[in-house]
């Protein structure tokens, strides 16, 4: 009989936002529930709230696509938890392959799904899928650069 180490602890929105640059309107993760070898699930509680709903569109409101990229985009960052210096910020340099299956509306959780597959001279790629109920929603290959 082998002890099991105990998962880490989830991100809270207090960790998140000491490691996003993002603020409110655009804080799009609210807790990231594991990062591990690079890999990350974070989660976008959507919420009739959300700004974006009173414009898009009032009589059905949809999350739009490019909002899912910009949290697929956020919960990347969580692929290089604690090992980017402070005060260092990822910057979106590109969206590949992005596929949206299902609408994402109020009362959804949105899982957001990272996986890092390199990151080389300050150039990083994830692969990425956001799920509702376990079925996809969007999935994005994202390309970003980091700096300070």
């Amino acid at each position: 009989m082998t002890d099991a180490a105990p998962a880490p602890a989830p991100l809270m929105i207090k960790e998140v936002l000491e490691t996003l640059p993002h603020r409110y309107p655009f804080v799009l993760v609210d807790r990231v529930l594991s990062v591990e070898n690079g890999e990350v699930h974070a989660l976008k509680n959507v919420t009739i709230g959300e700004p974006f709903f009173a414009g898009h569109f009032p009589q059905e409101p949809v999350m739009p696509g490019v909002l899912i990229t910009e949290a697929l985009a956020q919960a990347s960052m969580f692929c290089l938890h604690g090992e980017m210096p402070a005060g260092t910020v990822g910057y979106l340099a590109g969206v590949e392959g992005a596929r949206f299956r299902r609408k994402v509306v109020p009362g959804d959780q949105l899982h957001l799904y990272a996986r890092l597959e390199f990151l080389r001279r300050g150039l990083g790629k994830t692969v990425c899928r956001a799920e509702v109920d376990g079925e996809v929603a969007a999935e994005a290959t994202i390309l970003f650069a980091v700096a300070k």
